[in-house]
């Protein structure tokens, strides 16, 4: 721990770990896409920071992105904190990830909201697991009934 300190093994972590942490600033701006995010979504991080977030929201769930985001913004509260939200993503290759993700609200030593971080899992294989679970299931009922 001596040779990179507190703040360096932090920042092992965040870069290291498997899922996607990211986080952007009050305006929706990327200003940080580690490795896991990189693997998730295809982006690199040059691509990615400096950029509005629309490039991993479905465009048809974007105004309720950022209806979401301006009022936890304006707000400061948020329940994603704790409770998992659970929402399609966008690959850079245009496919559609099932995701899962938490949110932190980072602020300055006043208190002012700087924006959120995000950790973010890939559930893609396992949401398509249960639906054809739900379908085998659906299938079953309707030949006993």
């Amino acid at each position: 721990m001596d040779d990179l300190g507190f703040e360096g093994i932090a920042a092992r972590i965040v870069e290291e770990t498997g899922d996607a942490i990211l986080f952007a600033d009050r305006d929706g701006v990327v200003r940080l896409w580690n490795r896991g995010a990189e693997r998730m979504f295809g982006f690199s991080a040059a691509e990615a920071i400096g950029q509005s977030m629309d490039f991993i929201i479905p465009e048809r769930l974007r105004q309720r992105h950022w209806d979401g985001w301006k009022r936890v913004m304006e707000t400061g509260v948020t329940r994603y904190g704790t409770e998992v939200l659970a929402v399609p993503a966008l690959r850079k290759d245009g496919q559609t990830l099932s995701i899962e993700f938490t949110i932190q609200l980072i602020r300055d030593a006043s208190g002012r909201i700087l924006g959120p971080s995000a950790v973010i899992r890939d559930v893609t294989a396992r949401f398509k697991r249960e639906k054809e679970l739900r379908a085998r299931l659906k299938e079953l009922e309707a030949r006993a009934g």
